[in-house]
């Protein structure tokens, strides 16, 4: 069902409104169904109470000015930098800092814990610091051998 109109409010909501029912919902939120694997298929908008009011197969099929809020909407809430590269690793037993280059920049981390690191799906791993902030590695083939093998030491 593509058939919505969707605008953000004054106070920055968004506001679906199912034209068929004539109901506006405040404060909608858009959920993917697959973040990592699929981020642009399967989406639901689902209302302040937790009920679904729409599902989007693919985000390309909808209008231009209803996509564009629907991709600023999820980029303000979803925050997973991407790993790029590891430059350092400060050991190979845990805690251990890491020294990282991201999509948004270089940073460092503390990584608590084996467990911290996360398989999702074959080839990309889901990466928590001691501060609970997530990385992705969205393909462990592109990355480079240096951080292929530091990483091969946790996994």
């Amino acid at each position: 069902m593509n058939d919505f109109n969707l605008l953000r409010n004054a106070f920055g909501k968004l506001v679906f409104t199912d034209p068929a029912e004539g109901e506006s919902h405040v404060g909608v939120v858009p959920v993917r169904a697959f973040p990592i694997a699929a981020p642009d298929r399967g989406l639901a908008i689902v209302s302040a109470d937790g009920r679904e009011l729409a599902w989007i197969e693919q985000l390309s099929d909808l209008p231009d000015s209803v996509r564009i809020l629907l991709e600023q909407e999820l980029a303000s809430r979803e925050f997973l930098p991407q790993i790029l590269k590891i430059r350092h690793v400060s050991a190979f037993a845990t805690p251990s800092t890491w020294q990282v280059d991201t999509d948004r920049g270089d940073t460092s981390f503390v990584l608590k814990g084996e467990e911290d690191i996360r398989r999702v799906g074959q080839d990309a791993l889901i990466i928590t610091d001691s501060h609970g902030v997530q990385y992705l590695v969205r393909d462990l083939h592109t990355l480079d051998k240096t951080s292929r093998k530091l990483l091969d030491r946790f996994l």
